[in-house]
């Protein structure tokens, strides 16, 4: 039976990350007794409220199941406080799909390689790709002693080059990842940290 006795769980939120989804929500305050939390989830296909690996738990937060990585399902999830016998209203989320809502981080620079007239930079993608991706990455360069005038590149491969560079100048970079995916919605992903390598002599 549902309660007013029992408040349902506030700040219900999704937060994702490189497609590892999770729902997170404030705790439950009760002056006596072990709060415990339910999640359910459906999917746009199927109008049907299902268990997740998340039933009388007390963290509260649920990581989503390997069942729903699909990226472009459209997935809610509902939550309720419970104690004992008593259980508190269902919570739901609005509508997530993973291949528009989530996060993207930045690529991992692996390497980098200097010359006197360019950079060799190795990065890996900040996820593993599915059938369908189209990564780009968004490299933008700067000389440190003029980080006003920035220019840019544009490329699909994990091992690129910055060249026509000047000799014995410090340059700075930052990359992105732009995702093209089948919906046709790019997911530009967030910058990384300036990273800066001095050219050598020639």
């Amino acid at each position: 039976e549902s309660s007013a006795y029992l408040p349902a769980p506030k700040d219900v939120s999704i937060y994702s990350y490189n497609f590892c989804s999770l729902l997170r929500w404030s705790p439950v305050k009760v002056d006596r007794g072990l709060v415990l939390y339910t999640v359910h989830f459906r999917t746009g296909a199927f109008n049907k409220w299902d268990e997740m690996n998340c039933t009388h738990i007390t963290q509260t937060e649920c990581r989503f199941p390997w069942t729903l990585k699909e990226r472009r399902w459209t997935v809610v999830l509902r939550v309720r406080a419970e104690l004992g016998q008593v259980t508190s209203e269902w919570v739901e989320t609005p509508p997530f799909v993973a291949e528009r809502n989530t996060i993207i981080g930045p690529p991992k620079v692996n390497s980098v390689n200097v010359s006197s007239d360019s950079l060799l930079i190795s990065v890996t993608p900040p996820f593993g790709s599915e059938a369908g991706d189209f990564l780009q990455y968004h490299v933008s360069y700067w000389e440190n002693a003029t980080s006003t005038t920035k220019k840019e590149k544009t490329t699909r491969n994990t091992l690129f080059k910055i060249e026509n560079l000047k000799e014995l100048t410090l340059y700075c970079f930052r990359i992105q990842v732009k995702l093209m995916s089948r919906s046709d919605l790019p997911l530009l992903g967030l910058q990384s940290i300036p990273k800066c390598h001095k050219t050598t002599i020639s």
